[in-house]
């Protein structure tokens, strides 16, 4: 029966009642999207992990042959668009992300909006770290912290502060060493992540088993680690950042450690504070007070120093 040949109160019963379902189709929908976001914040990425769990930094479970991962909506951890060392084989072993150079104290942030899954203390390894899954599948781990600023099965959103830089752990120096894991399997941050323009790589990374390996060294060669040993202070954070440390830092030091000269110096094998010091131009004492070091202090291959 047509609309037409329904008696006018039944007509005006059905025009009443339009507005009313409209209104309750709406209230439905806000209900499912709360819940959608509820069970979101309660375990991110559910649909790709079997397990939410404190108990493990990484486990590792099958990848997907292909996945979709949204990179909009990110924060940079960190204002440095210095690599001190890339992802893969190094000294015999394997580098599982990128190190950026940070000092003591930097704030460091989550790149994405999620949960944090562990916050723990590992002396032969990370140090201090701090690791969060993300809704869009990943997970990031935030290695040699001085300080952890957020608690195990905390919500957090991109930008939120998770720590502060450190050198805590196996560490030759400070920075932060950063992972970005897909199931467990750590893949190049460079994939994702372009540090020296300070800006992810596009809007959405299509992961493909078939072509990661050939991706990552590709990511490798495009925005991965200077070759150059020396670095300007300006290169290492941003000019908000470098300000704030001028403020800090002891006058003695300002005038020669922020000054426009200043430059930073990768260690090498065999190389020690004497032949540093002298290569630059500066005493013994003048190298260590800019460093904060003994001068018989045991200096490190890879470890960065300011002359």
């Amino acid at each position: 029966m047509s609309l037409t040949t329904l008696p006018s109160a039944a007509q005006d019963l059905l025009a009443r009642q339009a507005p009313i379902d409209k209104k309750m189709k709406a209230i439905d929908t806000l209900a499912l999207n709360a819940l959608l976001e509820k069970e979101q914040w309660e375990s991110p990425a559910a649909d790709l992990y079997e397990e939410w769990s404190n108990k493990y930094t990484h486990k590792v479970s099958p990848l997907p042959d292909e996945f979709r991962i949204n990179l909009r909506g990110f924060c940079m951890p960190t204002p440095s668009r210095v690599i001190t060392s890339n992802f893969g084989a190094r000294w015999g072993r394997m580098h599982k992300g990128l190190d950026i150079k940070v000092y003591t104290g930097d704030t460091i942030r989550a790149a994405f909006t999620g949960k944090v899954r562990i916050v723990r203390y590992d002396a032969n390894g990370y140090g201090k770290y701090v690791v969060i899954r993300h809704d869009n599948g990943l997970e990031t781990i935030y290695g040699h912290l001085s300080k952890q600023l957020v608690a195990e099965n905390q919500n957090v959103r991109a930008g939120d502060v998770i720590g502060l830089g450190g050198n805590t752990g196996r560490s030759t120096g400070s920075h932060l060493h950063f992972e970005t894991r897909l199931c467990g399997v750590a893949l190049n941050p460079a994939l994702f992540f372009d540090f020296r323009a300070q800006d992810v790589t596009c809007d959405t990374y299509v992961f493909r088993k078939s072509t990661i390996n050939r991706e990552s060294a590709q990511a490798t060669r495009l925005r991965g680690k200077n070759d150059q040993n020396g670095y300007s202070r300006e290169d290492v954070v941003g000019k908000e950042q470098a300000s704030a440390s001028r403020r800090t830092e002891d006058n003695s030091n300002a005038s020669s450690s922020y000054s426009g000269a200043t430059r930073y110096h990768k260690v090498e094998a065999g190389e020690t504070v004497y032949s540093i010091a002298r290569k630059h131009g500066l005493t013994v004492e003048e190298f260590c007070r800019i460093n904060h070091i003994n001068k018989n202090m045991r200096i490190r291959p890879g470890q960065i120093l300011k002359y």
